[in-house]
């Protein structure tokens, strides 16, 4: 990594933008060992397809994949190694696996920012952007869309960089 490249980055995007490319693009870029924090849980058939096609893409790729659907500040702390990169795809699964699960989202929220803010390495953290669209018509959507929103300003203001990806094409939102 050069003296001037990030420490931490935070890829925004909607569904199918591309954010997920461009941050693995960035961790190849950064040389050393990567790795690819999954938070997805399969919770139904066509998630458990999803993520077996995550994994056939990366696989051959030189990544290591960790699954971690809860605990991403113990993981950050467990994984900070010189050289490393690691890469969380993407904060707002595991937003969604605490909120189904009854979790302390801002207790959650604050440990993970607070982890972030010490991380020692390279990270890369992938979550979607949910706030352009319209109001959700349900509480429990309006509650998720409030908490990631608020998740992605704590992670922004964190990160040394904010890259939003749109149609594939990043656009720098902080940093360089």
């Amino acid at each position: 990594m050069t003296q001037d490249a990030a420490r931490i980055t935070l890829v925004l995007g909607g569904a199918r933008s591309g954010k997920s490319r461009y941050a693995e693009g960035l961790c190849r870029a950064h040389g050393g060992e990567r790795v690819y924090v999954a938070t997805a849980e399969a919770r139904d058939e066509e998630m458990r397809v999803r993520v077996r096609q995550h994994k056939a893409d990366r696989a051959g790729d030189g990544w290591r994949t960790i699954e971690e659907t809860l605990d991403l500040a113990g993981l950050l702390e467990r994984e900070a190694a010189p050289g490393r990169v690691l890469l969380v795809d993407c904060l707002t699964l595991w937003l969604t696996n605490h909120l189904l699960g009854g979790s302390d989202i801002v207790g959650e929220t604050d440990a993970l920012t607070d982890a972030v803010s010490v991380f020692p390495g390279r990270l890369v953290l992938v979550a979607n952007e949910v706030g352009f669209g319209i109001v959700p018509e349900n509480r429990l959507a309006r509650e998720f869309r409030d908490h990631a929103g608020r998740l992605n300003q704590r992670i922004a203001a964190a990160a040394d960089e904010v890259t939003l990806v749109v149609a594939g094409l990043p656009v720098v939102v902080k940093g360089k």
